[in-house]
């Protein structure tokens, strides 16, 4: 290992750099996202070159220096992408995000304690592993990107390299099922599409769908996918479209009257209506409809008891409370440890509203997710 130690680099310079490189993490996450389901978009393509090549720019202007080679090889590996010379697979994707999560742990470690100690062999090796990634040869680049991928996390290849390595085969980063009927994708895609204008309209719910809908997948394979897949993913994407519709100032307001309440609860109804008349997605209209319902009849619009909730429902329903304490956590916790406190928070704040059986399949679904994040 070896130690940095900045050159007593101005804090506030410091902390305007952590927090650029937060929102370029972010960017660059979405952008991943977009590419599964269109990696030959040469927009999106250079939108992410751009990204890495920002965060790069950055680290050079305060002096960190020892993961400017990691990030000049990642970046000639998205310049091969954006000209047309290689193909983009989800282990480039895994490369390009644990390679952006070292330098976020780098700056952040530099920040708190002033210095900070890195792996110059593993970094060595990564580098090694990018330079061998040679143009119009998929087949061969992509058992490289996958060894860079591993050795980044410090993994041998016969471990699980990242969550999506648990539904990989079936299911895209956004949360999208492949091997569609091509009606149902452009169906799905669509809706997907209406889903990022309210995310950015209201700002709590930026990037929420997406994550929603994989690890929703995620916890339906766990529990042997009782759900159809195809059905979960539309109500992931759906079920807060009608927040739309809800005044913003209302939405991300902490104590609500009840008149307010009301009006916040018709959200579920104005979301539904969006499939009333599409019958190939009747189930996923059920599942936005009810997933505001709780086990003991205390839940919303109609007072369903468990029994009467459906499965996907019941699943939604935990993961959008989930996401909310997540949310409310990162404002004095760093990611996983937000991670940590919603589910334990889910668990005992909530005992008797969720389903037992469903909050089961989230608990062993996310202790996995968690322990690859070790």
């Amino acid at each position: 290992m070896q130690r940095f130690t900045h050159d007593h680099t101005e804090e506030d310079i410091l902390h305007d750099l952590m927090a650029e490189i937060n929102e370029l993490y972010e960017a660059c996450e979405q952008t991943l996202i977009e590419l599964e389901i269109k990696p030959e978009d040469n927009e999106l393509q250079r939108a992410l070159f751009r990204q890495l090549h920002t965060i790069k720019g950055d680290l050079g202007l305060v002096g960190f220096a020892p993961l400017l080679p990691l990030m000049q090889h990642v970046e000639d590996l998205l310049d091969m992408l954006r000209k047309g010379h290689i193909a983009y697979t989800s282990n480039m994707s895994d490369v390009v995000l644990q390679s952006m999560d070292k330098v976020k742990q780098f700056v952040k470690t530099c920040i708190q304690d002033g210095h900070t100690q890195y792996d110059n062999v593993q970094l060595d090796q990564v580098i090694s592993h990018i330079k061998e990634v040679q143009p119009h040869r998929d087949a061969e680049n992509e058992m490289i990107l996958a060894a860079a991928a591993n050795v980044l996390m410090g993994q041998v290849p016969s471990k699980p390299k990242s969550i999506d390595t648990l539904n990989q085969a079936s299911l895209t980063k956004s949360g999208i099922p492949k091997d569609l009927a091509p009606h149902l994708k452009a169906d799905m895609l669509f809706f997907r599409d209406l889903m990022h204008p309210i995310e950015k309209r209201v700002l709590a719910l930026h990037g929420r769908g997406d994550k929603i809908a994989q690890l929703a997948h995620l916890i339906n394979i766990q529990a042997g996918q009782p759900i159809a897949p195809e059905q979960l993913s539309v109500a992931c994407f759906m079920h807060d479209v009608g927040m739309a519709f809800m005044p913003p100032a209302l939405v991300n307001q902490a104590q609500l009257s009840h008149q307010e309440q009301q009006l916040m609860k018709s959200h579920v109804y104005k979301s539904a209506r969006f499939l009333e008349h599409m019958d190939a997605w009747n189930d996923a209209r059920k599942i936005i409809m009810q997933h505001h319902e709780r086990c003991d009849g205390s839940g919303y619009p109609m007072g369903l008891v468990e029994t009467d909730i459906c499965d996907g429902a019941k699943l939604l329903g935990i993961l959008d409370t989930y996401y909310d304490l997540h949310h409310a956590a990162l404002g004095t916790a760093n990611a996983k440890d937000a991670q940590k406190r919603a589910l334990v928070a889910i668990n005992k704040l909530y005992a008797g509203l969720f389903c037992p059986i469903w909050l089961g399949h989230v608990n062993q679904t996310l202790a996995r997710v968690l322990s690859m994040q070790e």
